[in-house]
C-alpha cells in the first residue's frame, strides 16, 4: 500500500541545516530540563504509604481515583486487592523527601498514618462505607538506586550492541548515524517529562526502551534502501541516493507511524490511567523517531561522507564482496 509516489523527488536533505538547527535546540532545551528540574519519579523509584481499604458494598476502581484525585491525590496508584470490595492505594509521602530508601522511623509513621487518614476521609465523603483495613505501611521503591545504575549500564550495552549490528550489516557511517539518532530521539522524549513534570515510573521507563527499538527499526529500513540504490544505480551523488532513498521508504514510514500512533491514541483514551505514562511516551516517541528517519539520520550519513565505494567492493574477487549481503 502506497500512500506517496515512491518515485516522488522531494528534497528532504535541502532542509538538513533547518533540521540540524532545531533537532541541536530541542535536545539543549531537554538537557537543561533533565539537569535543571529533574524528572518527577513515581512511586516505583521513589518509594511511598501503602493504604488498604475495604468497602462494604462492591466498588468501582475508577470512583476511588475520582474521588482521590478531587481530595489532590491525583497521582495515587488504587488497584484491586483481591475483590470487588477490598482496594489496595499506594501514595507517595509528599512531607518527605523523595528518597528511595524510605525508613520507618517515627517521624515517618507519623505523616504515613496522617497521610492515610486524608486518603480515608477522602474516600468517606464520597461513600461513607469505606474502611481501613490495618494500619498503613511504609513501602520502600520498587527501583533503587542500584537498580538505576544497573539499568544506565544495560542501555549503554544495548547502544554498543546496536552499533556492533549496524556496523557489520552496513558499514560504521550507518552505525554512528544510527546511534546518533537513538541519542537524540531519547533524550527528546525524556527531556519532555522533564519539562512537563509528568510522573516518570517504572512504565514509562519501559516505554522509553520501546520507544529505542522503534527507532532503530525506523533507521535500519531507509539504511536498507540507501545501501541498494547506492549498489544499483551506477550514477548519482550521495545526497540523490540518499533523498531518493527517503522518498521510497515514505509510504511505509508514514503507514506504521500513523497506525501505530492511532493504536497508542486509543490506549491513552480507553486503556485507564495505568497505561496513561507508557501510551504518551509511546506517541511522542513515535513522532520524534519518525522526523528524526528523515530528517536527521540521513542527513547525518550525508555529512559523514558517505559514498558507493563504502558500500561496493572495486574487484568481484575481493573477500569484502562475499562478506556483505
Amino acid at each position: 500500500m502506497e500512500i506517496f509516489n515512491p518515485h516522488s523527488n522531494i528534497d528532504f536533505l535541502r532542509l538538513r541545516k533547518i533540521s540540524f538547527a532545531i533537532s541541536a535546540l530541542l535536545i539543549v532545551i531537554a538537557l537543561g530540563a533533565i539537569f535543571i528540574k529533574g524528572l518527577n519519579y513515581g512511586l516505583d523509584f521513589t518509594g511511598g504509604v501503602l493504604v488498604e481499604i475495604e468497602y462494604t458494598n462492591p466498588v468501582e476502581i475508577s470512583d476511588v481515583r475520582t474521588a482521590l484525585a478531587d481530595a489532590g491525590h491525583a497521582d495515587a496508584q488504587v488497584v484491586s486487592a483481591g475483590g470487588a470490595r477490598d482496594v489496595s492505594i499506594r501514595l507517595q509521602n509528599r512531607d518527605s523527601k523523595t528518597d528511595a530508601n524510605i525508613t520507618a522511623g517515627s517521624e515517618s509513621k507519623s505523616k504515613s498514618d496522617q497521610l492515610a487518614a486524608d486518603v480515608l476521609k477522602a474516600l468517606q465523603a464520597k461513600r461513607s462505607d469505606a474502611k481501613m483495613k490495618q494500619d498503613p505501611d511504609i513501602v520502600g521503591a520498587t527501583v533503587g538506586d542500584e537498580l538505576k545504575s544497573d539499568g544506565i549500564i544495560a542501555v549503554l550495552f544495548v547502544i554498543i550492541g546496536i552499533m556492533i549490528y549496524i556496523g557489520i550489516r552496513f558499514e560504521w557511517r550507518f552505525a554512528v548515524a544510527a546511534i546518533a539518532s537513538e541519542i537524540h530521539d531519547t533524550l527528546i522524549t525524556v527531556g519532555f517529562y522533564a519539562i512537563t513534570q509528568h510522573e516518570f515510573d517504572i512504565t514509562v521507563l519501559a516505554s522509553v526502551l520501546a520507544v529505542v527499538g522503534y527507532s532503530i527499526n525506523d533507521k535500519v529500513v531507509v539504511f536498507d534502501r540507501v545501501r541498494e540504490l547506492f549498489r544499483s544505480m551506477r550514477k548519482g551523488e550521495p545526497v540523490d541516493i540518499l533523498n531518493k532513498a527517503i522518498n521510497s521508504t515514505l509510504s511505509r514510514t508514514i503507514i506504521t507511524a500513523l497506525f501505530t500512533a492511532v493504536t497508542m491514541v486509543a490506549l491513552y483514551f480507553f486503556g485507564g490511567p495505568v497505561v496513561h505514562g507508557f501510551a504518551l511516551t509511546m506517541i511522542i516517541g513515535i513522532v520524534v523517531g519518525t522526523l528524526s528517519s528523515i530528517f536527521f539520520a540521513s542527513p547525518i550519513l550525508l555529512w559523514l561522507g558517505v559514498s558507493k565505494k563504502d558500500l561496493m567492493p572495486v574487484t568481484r574477487d575481493n573477500p569484502e564482496l562475499a562478506r556483505r549481503p
